[in-house]
């Protein structure tokens, strides 16, 4: 896995996923989301320069990303219900659709172009970017809606999240906050979400990467276990913090910091897609 690697280059990569780890499990916390946003983009430079191809580069990204979701997610969520603002009728509402999605999604990984994924990744980040930096706040309801198009809502959420990788936390947090949710519902509830979204995904992810050549050793897929080692650990440890923080300070700073931060990533697939 490691061809052309010192061991300085190996340490380096190291510390920076332990890092970013811990910094997943604090935005988890805080912002209700499963710190994909940060996963994909780190993981793609790690693997960029560990020379996996650029063919199956991007869906192990995601599908690595989806796994280390899971255990933040899941300490994200239990923190959350404690306090009691965590929305179990939206996490209802949302199940079945919300699974049929990431299967959709899942499905379309084994055979999509990398671009694919860039695409979308650039996409919802730079309109989630835009939300937290305030460029628009839509307000679709007084209330979520019922039926149909709240099934609706928890399709499309699942199957882009597992286009990007992410738990699905900034997605229904955009949904919640326009129909007029109270914001520590908002992040309470897309913990949960996060739920839903990373344990299929991962699953779907490494049934989708089977038999598909050019991945690293210690591999499951389109899932390396090498980088879930890595983030898991910190990012659990991490995620009470982000949810006092959460509950204790205003999110203003931290809503334009992580907004800033999807600015970046976006630009820096957009330009990876414009150089090929």
């Amino acid at each position: 896995m490691f061809p052309d690697q010192s061991m300085a280059d190996i340490a380096f990569f190291a510390i920076a996923l332990a890092v970013a780890g811990a910094f997943t499990g604090i935005l988890a916390g805080v912002f209700g989301v499963g710190g994909g946003a940060i996963i994909v983009p780190v993981l793609y430079e790690l693997f960029r320069v560990l020379h996996v191809p650029e063919d199956v580069r991007m869906a192990l990204c995601v599908g690595t990303s989806l796994a280390v979701i899971i255990p933040t997610s899941i300490r994200s969520f239990m923190a959350h219900k404690k306090r009691g603002t965590v929305d179990m009728d939206v996490l209802r509402a949302w199940a079945l659709p919300i699974l049929i999605g990431v299967g959709v999604g899942s499905f379309l990984a084994r055979d999509a172009s990398p671009n694919v994924f860039k695409i979308v990744f650039s996409v919802v980040a730079f309109i989630s970017a835009l939300r937290l930096l305030g460029a628009f706040n839509f307000n679709l309801g007084k209330d979520l809606p019922k039926g149909i198009l709240m099934q609706a809502y928890g399709a499309v959420i699942g199957v882009l999240s597992a286009l990007m990788g992410i738990g699905g936390g900034q997605l229904s947090s955009m949904v919640m906050s326009f129909h007029n949710r109270p914001i520590h519902q908002v992040v309470s509830t897309s913990a949960g979400v996060g739920i839903l979204i990373s344990i299929p995904g991962t699953i779907g992810y490494m049934l989708a990467g089977m038999g598909k050549s050019g991945l690293p050793p210690l591999s499951i897929g389109f899932v390396s276990i090498i980088g879930l080692l890595l983030f898991a650990p910190l990012s659990i440890a991490t995620a009470p913090l982000g949810v006092r923080l959460a509950h204790a300070l205003s999110k203003k700073a931290l809503e334009r910091a992580f907004g800033i931060f999807l600015l970046i990533v976006s630009l820096r697939f957009v330009f990876s897609l414009l150089l090929g």
